[in-house]
């Protein structure tokens, strides 16, 4: 993950088998390895290589006029290194991307010309995308989606010409969608996470306003419900759960600025509570979750598109450079295949 700096140049030699952080000393930049708990434990001889965590960690899309290439990126951290994967087949930002059954769908997104119905699967193993999924029956940028029982449900979005609450679910095994009921409000840029159960649809923008309100779905009755608000209103943040909480970063204000600022929403107690401000301020962030360790990557700080990514420790409450993707991918999404 140290691999690239942010000039996007070679910091040295891959390090096998556990992530790097570039640590400040003295005014430069050091390599220091830190190793997973399951890492430690197998150098202790408490487990065999077949325990280490494996994940796979792709960026997906991304796209501006000045940079419409569209390239994607894996990351393994066996070999410590960033390394191109195919690229969509429709070049797009504002893009929904999701891990599902061991492949990553890449559902909607924009071009600034266009939003998009249309739905592409890649497969890790070949390193190909294909076309052959059915679309959304709605267009939409700015689509959030999220996997829950085997299904993926894509949620909200723009259509063109409103933000919207439609909820679609797709069936890979008949591979259609199905409309589900709508949400409460409409959000586009919204958050969606899965937790117990349950998911949880947090900020966006109305079209009108930035939203801090979250609602909730229960798949069994079909339902959406009213949950408490975020500590401050957002969109296009970054979200994931970590630690059997929900994690929410980034995105932009109803004041149209970046944010750096982060919160978690505890489901014993139903409160959000504040966390530990990023390093950077990084609007359409991912966060997720990269062999048991919290990650957020890219976004925009309002001046540049990011390459840059983070790490946060629940335990000292802070968040430490890791590292840079090889590119920048303006409207792109991280995603992760365990």
């Amino acid at each position: 993950m140290g691999v690239y700096n942010e000039q996007g140049e070679a910091l040295g030699d891959p390090r096998p088998r556990h992530m790097v952080i570039e640590e400040r000393v003295g005014g430069s930049w050091r390599r220091k390895g830190v190793h997973s708990p399951l890492t430690q434990r197998r150098m202790a001889g408490k487990l065999p290589p077949k325990d280490l965590p494996n994940d796979m960690m792709f960026v997906v899309g991304g796209w501006s006029q000045e940079d419409p290439s569209c390239l994607a990126e894996q990351f393994s951290a066996e070999y410590n290194e960033w390394r191109p994967a195919a690229p969509l087949v429709k070049r797009r930002g504002k893009v929904a991307v999701c891990a599902l059954n061991g492949e990553i769908y890449a559902v909607g997104g924009e071009d600034k010309v266009r939003c998009y119905s249309s739905v592409e699967r890649y497969d890790p193993h070949t390193d190909e995308w294909s076309s052959d999924v059915a679309p959304l029956a709605v267009a939409r940028g700015g689509v959030c989606l999220a996997a829950m029982e085997g299904f993926l449900y894509a949620i909200g979005g723009y259509d063109g010409i409103a933000a919207t609450n439609t909820v679609e679910r797709f069936d890979p095994k008949l591979n259609s969608w199905k409309k589900q009921p709508p949400m409460l409000s409409r959000r586009c840029g919204a958050a969606a996470a899965v937790l117990d159960g349950h998911l949880y649809v947090m900020g966006g923008t109305d079209g009108d306003a930035v939203l801090n309100s979250v609602e909730r779905y229960n798949p069994v009755d079909g339902t959406w419900a009213v949950c408490p608000c975020m500590l401050g209103a957002r969109q296009s943040a970054g979200c994931t759960v970590f630690l059997g909480r929900i994690y929410v970063a980034g995105g932009r204000d109803e004041l149209d600025l970046e944010l750096s600022a982060a919160e978690r929403f505890d489901p014993e107690t139903m409160t959000w509570s504040p966390v530990q401000r990023m390093r950077s301020k990084r609007n359409d962030t991912s966060l997720v979750v990269f062999n048991g360790a919290l990650l957020a990557a890219g976004g925009s700080d309002g001046t540049t598109s990011l390459k840059t990514i983070e790490t946060y420790d629940p335990e000292s409450n802070t968040w430490r450079h890791l590292g840079s993707m090889r590119t920048k991918h303006p409207g792109g999404r991280v995603t992760v295949l365990s």
